[in-house]
């Protein structure tokens, strides 16, 4: 929006620009086509603006693609928005406070905004915070948080924001914005920076709990040394400095993203600040161990009455198409919320898809009722106590299993396994809903039974 079409609007509205809000608008035009284009925006895909203000930057995305939605938190614009733009869906609403997993039924998503300087951080981590829907961000921040997220080590600005961002998404400051662009125009400097997911094993696997437990110690105190900041979590310090090449003396800032993974790792692989995974060892022996029990298994082959009639491996079974055992498991937090798990990288079958809290395959020899909670232990690393809901007959949606759908009760934290699954989160029943009517190809098709049989029970 030009300067003189900003004023007129807000002349129009009655109003001046609300400090408190941070409402700065940005009246180069130019410059708003050019964020937008960073995006790379397809015809219908799926887009967010939080905190549009008069919709500079929100002309230029419904150019690209119709399917968006703003986030505006001042009535008066919300109004105007409305009356502007009257087929884009406006949300009356605090983007800090807005529930991201409504998005995942829209698929996958990409973000843009001008956010306000005191919500900054909340909202980043809001909407790239483990699970997200979201493909790309494009934000126009302070430009002193915007140089501490694309920070490098060994710099005053590389700290712990820059890690915990940086695990799951690489950051690229594109360019300063000057006050100037702005009305009023702020005292101090925007960055613009692009936030993109890390590709599927770019960096090593770890326990993404662990890791910000780990890193929010190491920067506690940032002057202080690493071991001093760190002595609670019972490491051997020796042995961990010579494992990352570092000098015993070392510093937070002066460890790489990659250093902090692998001390994540090792804490892990130790036991040291309650690390120890149910599994055991790093994440790639875990990875290494789950192959080789994959090899290892020997399934019962059952018939149509679930009764056994033979035993054979793991491999068999699947190459044959036999009938054969499983349990899923349903695990519930106090609010009635179900936790989904995507399903590691490396599954061989639906990689990558959400799917069940937990589950797997009943071994020879075991039962379905034993077998559930055992499988909450290995991929969620707690204990709970599991009731049937009911079962499902073997179709080629359940990979030919007998299924036995079971639930139980935790609030986690979990300590989820690697080797099984690549994230997690807790969502409302309704979004669940909402999410696979909308987009059922991102669930793996045992869960889909599954969930039609709950939502037949309950």
């Amino acid at each position: 929006m030009k300067l003189s079409t900003i004023q007129a609007s807000l002349d129009q509205l009655g109003m001046e620009p609300t400090r408190s809000l941070g409402q700065n608008f940005l009246h180069d035009q130019n410059l708003a086509d050019w964020i937008v284009a960073q995006l790379k925006l397809q015809p219908d895909e799926a887009w967010v603006e939080l905190g549009p203000g008069l919709g500079a930057l929100t002309e230029y995305a419904l150019a690209r693609s119709q399917n968006g939605i703003v986030i505006e938190k001042d009535g008066r614009l919300a109004g105007f928005l409305r009356d502007r733009f009257p087929a884009l869906e406006i949300v009356h609403g605090d983007a800090s406070e807005f529930d991201v997993r409504d998005l995942f039924a829209r698929g996958p998503v990409k973000v843009l905004g001008n956010l306000p300087y005191y919500v900054s951080s909340q909202i980043l981590f809001g909407f790239t915070g483990e699970p997200s829907p979201v493909s790309a961000l494009i934000f126009t921040l302070q430009k002193e948080l915007a140089e501490r997220l694309s920070a490098g080590p060994w710099t005053k600005e590389y700290g712990a924001l820059t890690l915990l961002i940086g695990r799951r998404w690489k950051v690229k400051y594109l360019r300063t914005l000057p006050g100037s662009v702005f009305m009023p125009a702020p005292k101090i400097e925007s960055g613009v920076v692009l936030l993109t997911p890390r590709p599927a094993g770019e960096l090593p696997a770890c326990d993404g709990v662990l890791f910000t437990r780990l890193v929010k110690m190491g920067f506690a105190q940032r002057r202080k040394q690493l071991r001093k900041n760190l002595a609670d979590a019972n490491l051997d310090w020796l042995a961990l400095c010579a494992h990352l090449g570092v000098k015993e003396t070392t510093r937070a800032e002066e460890l790489s993203l990659e250093q902090w993974i692998a001390l994540t790792n090792f804490a892990t692989a130790s036991g040291g600040a309650a690390g120890q995974h149910p599994a055991g060892g790093t994440a790639a022996q875990q990875l290494e161990h789950a192959a080789q029990d994959v090899h290892g298994e020997i399934f019962d082959v059952v018939d149509a009455e679930d009764r056994v009639t033979g035993q054979l491996s793991r491999h068999e079974v699947h190459r044959q198409k036999l009938l054969h055992r499983a349990v899923h498991i349903f695990v519930f937090n106090e609010h009635g919320d179900l936790f989904l798990q995507r399903r590691s990288r490396w599954k061989d079958t639906h990689p990558l898809r959400w799917d069940s809290s937990a589950a797997g395959h009943v071994n020879a020899g075991d039962i379905y009722a034993d077998t559930a909670p055992r499988e909450i232990e290995e991929e969620l690393g707690v204990n709970a106590t599991v009731e049937e809901i009911g079962a499902l007959p073997p179709s080629q949606a359940t990979g030919w299993e007998h299924v036995r759908l079971y639930r139980a009760q935790h609030d986690g934290p979990f300590r989820l396994n690697p080797a099984e699954l690549d994230g997690g989160g807790f969502f409302t029943l309704e979004q669940i809903d909402r999410w696979t009517t909308a987009r059922p190809q991102d669930f793996a098709t045992g869960f889909l039974e599954c969930w039609r049989l709950f939502r037949a029970e309950v």
